[in-house]
Order: structure tokens, then C-alpha cells, then sequence
């Protein structure tokens, strides 16, 4: 489930008045998914928008494209999945690929495997990198790991940053886009000189690319190149490209050999996995070469949703990155998050246009500033600047 509806929903018109008993986290959540699934407009389709029937009646009809559905189901991580192994691993340009079921496990055993190999358990990542943020201090608790941070800017960490941190460390982790900051990237030259800065202090480099898929776009590079830059990359499957679970980590042939013991060792070596597997090559083959055009208009999107933030007369907004790196941003308001919540339902349920989803309190900073983050996929594309403006004019409308 993406984060933006994994929280309860907050109060709104919807909830039971005059002391009534109210939702409960889980019926609040169901009702948000009903609202944001009818609605006829829709800026991005998401995987939990679905119901379990439709998401089975899509895999039944359209895995033959991707996988004979003769075959056996698979056991122990053959068949199908070592299928979408090879895949991933030929779509990055790496020897090897491991699927694992989630990836707070794929990083954690790459980054174990990394600090045996160069003798330093510890891992220079940005404080807003997803093991930081996301995942209870697993590094730590769960695989040995020390983190350290070389810059707490809402960036990555640049060249000297690097060169120059004073203590050693032996695997330099970059989030690429680094989602919590605003799904930012570096330039294509800014990224190659931050690697060539970890090489030059004998460090290795890991990218978390959860959201590599879309980066193509930004740096202007095949998506190989991108990825033959590090010495190991985690992927998702269902961040971007849609699918149901899972992640590979993919790197040398003896990397990977060794993530396979591991990841038996932290229970990841599922008996069968062949729904994940079969939408992640579906995943592959029709999300994948979407992506740019994605990414294209969701510039035009973001563009569109500032000129009707101003043209509504809004005190002050922010749109971030502006333009965007990939097809997800942010929009910032200052706005208690429950009632920017509420008003975005209330667009859905009542005009049958979803233009935001869940919005978050700032997580540093003033009060009564929140957070939203906005993604553009195949639905958006046939949004234009005009609907934009129009659904956002429609949307401050609903804010006392």
C-alpha cells in the first residue's frame, strides 16, 4: 500500500455526526478507496484502488503475454520468478538478479553483504532516505548496520560532501529520486561525481531504486547506464510500474549468490510468489516504456496546479521540485492537513474529480502546514492545463 493510505482517514463531512460512533481506522480507509476508485477523473491509477477480484481477473487475463500460464506454479523461486530475475537483471544490465518479497529486506541484506565484504559496517545515507524514515531503525536493530550522513540538506549529497565527510564508511546508499525531499534528483554529472568521490575512499555504492524506473527522463541516460554506475541496485515493482509486492536486488553474480543465502536466512524464500512475479512482467513490459511521457506531463501538471493555486488566490503554496524530476512531486499549503484531507475527499465523492489524495502534516516546521504528493500516470495524461486549473479552483473552493 502506498504510504499516502496507509493512515486512517481524519474526520470529515462523512463521519457520523452528533456524538454517533465514528469509523474506524479500517472502515475509513475502505471509504477512501471507494471514493478515490469511482471517481471518473483521476490524475493516477493505483494499485489499491483495485478490488482482490479485479487485480486476480487482470493477472488470469493478461500473464500469457509476459509468461506461459501452462507452466507449473513456481517453488522455491523458479519459474516465473526467476523469469522476472533475468528480466530485471538484462533491463539494468547487471549479471544476476534475487526477488525478495519486500525491499527492507533486499537492502538490508545487500548492505550486510557489503559491510563483510569492505570490513565497515557502516553506510553513509541521507537522514531522509527510506531506511531512515520508513523502516523502525532495521539497519540497526535487525542487520548490524551503522548509518552516518553526509549532508541533512533536502538533496542528495554532492561530490565534496562526500570526499570530504570525516569518518570512513563502506557503502555510500543513494535514494534515487530521494522520495521523502520531494522525489528529487541530482544532475547526470552531479550523480557521476558523487560515485567517483565514494570510489575514491574505497567505498562501494548502492542505489535504492525503488523509483530508478522513471529516472531516465531527468538524466537523459538509458536506464542501464544509470544503473551500471553502482555496484548493486534494489528495484520495486509496485512503487511504479504497478504490480502487487516484491523487489530485486540485482549485482554481480557473487553478490547475488551470497543475497540468496541471506535472504533464506531472514525468511524470504517464499514457497510461491507467482502472482508478484507475473505482475512485475507485466509491469516490465507496459509500464516501463510509459514512463517518460509520465514524467513529461506531469511538468505540465505541476505547472498547471501552481498557476491555479495563484489564480485562486491562495497566500502561499509550494510545488516541489518545480519542474518535477520524475512523475510524482509535492504540493505544500498552508493548511491544516485533516481539512486539506476532507476537502480532497469531498472533490472525489461530490464532483467525481480526484486531483489530491491523502495530505500529511509537515513533518518539521510551522503548524497548519501539510504535505501532499502528487503522481501522474496513463489516466493524467489525457488531463490538460485547463482541467488542472479547474480542479484546483474547485478544490480551494472546499477550504473554509
Amino acid at each position: 500500500m502506498p504510504e499516502s493510505e496507509r493512515n486512517s482517514r481524519p474526520e470529515s463531512s462523512a463521519d457520523t455526526p452528533g456524538g454517533a460512533p465514528q469509523e474506524s481506522p479500517d472502515q475509513a480507509l475502505q471509504h477512501r478507496l471507494k471514493v478515490f476508485r469511482g471517481a471518473r477523473r483521476t490524475l493516477a491509477h493505483q494499485s489499491v484502488d483495485h478490488t482482490l477480484a479485479e487485480r486476480l481477473t487482470a493477472l488470469l487475463a493478461d500473464g500469457a503475454e509476459v509468461y506461459d500460464l501452462d507452466e507449473f506454479t513456481d517453488i522455491y523461486g523458479n519459474g516465473a520468478v526467476a523469469e522476472l530475475e533475468r528480466r530485471t537483471a538484462e533491463a539494468l544490465g547487471f549479471p544476476a538478479a534475487a526477488f525478495f518479497p519486500t525491499g527492507t529486506m533486499a537492502q538490508q541484506v545487500a548492505l550486510r553483504c557489503w559491510a563483510a565484504r569492505t570490513g565497515n559496517p557502516t553506510v553513509a545515507v541521507h537522514p531522509l532516505a527510506h531506511p531512515e524514515v520508513h523502516e523502525r531503525q532495521a539497519f540497526s536493530q535487525v542487520s548490524g548496520l551503522r548509518t552516518v550522513h553526509p549532508t541533512d540538506e533536502r538533496r542528495l549529497p554532492n561530490a565534496a560532501e562526500v570526499r570530504d565527510f570525516e569518518e570512513p564508511f563502506g557503502t555510500l546508499m543513494l535514494e534515487l529520486p530521494l522520495r521523502d525531499a520531494g522525489f528529487v534528483l541530482p544532475t547526470w554529472d552531479e550523480l557521476v561525481a558523487v560515485v567517483e568521490a565514494a570510489r575514491e575512499r574505497d567505498a562501494v555504492v548502492h542505489f535504492d531504486g525503488a523509483r530508478l524506473w522513471e529516472t531516465t527522463a531527468h538524466f537523459g541516460r538509458p536506464l542501464r547506464e544509470i544503473a551500471g554506475l553502482a555496484d548493486s541496485v534494489y528495484v520495486s515493482f509496485y512503487k511504479t510500474l504497478g504490480g502487487l509486492s516484491g523487489a530485486v536486488l540485482a549485482g554481480s553474480e557473487s553478490l547475488v549468490a551470497e543475497a540468496r543465502t541471506w535472504r533464506h536466512r531472514y525468511g524470504g524464500q517464499l514457497f510461491q510468489q507467482f502472482p508478484a512475479a507475473l505482475a512485475g512482467l507485466l509491469g516490465l513490459r507496459r509500464e516501463l516504456p510509459e514512463l517518460p511521457s509520465y514524467v513529461a506531463h506531469a511538468q505540465v501538471v505541476a505547472g498547471a496546479i501552481a498557476e491555479g493555486l495563484a489564480e485562486a488566490g491562495v497566500p502561499w503554496f509550494r510545488v516541489h521540485p518545480e519542474p518535477p524530476h520524475t512523475h510524482q512531486f509535492q504540493v505544500w499549503l498552508p493548511y491544516d492537513a485533516e481539512v486539506l484531507s476532507a476537502a480532497a475527499l469531498s472533490q472525489a465523492e461530490e464532483s467525481g474529480v480526484c486531483l489530491f489524495r491523502r495530505w500529511f502534516p509537515s513533518p518539521s516546521g510551522p503548524a497548519d502546514l501539510a504535505v501532499t504528493e502528487v503522481t501522474v500516470n496513463a489516466p493524467g495524461l489525457a488531463w490538460t492545463s485547463e482541467d488542472v486549473r479547474a480542479a484546483v479552483a474547485d478544490f480551494v473552493r472546499r477550504l473554509p
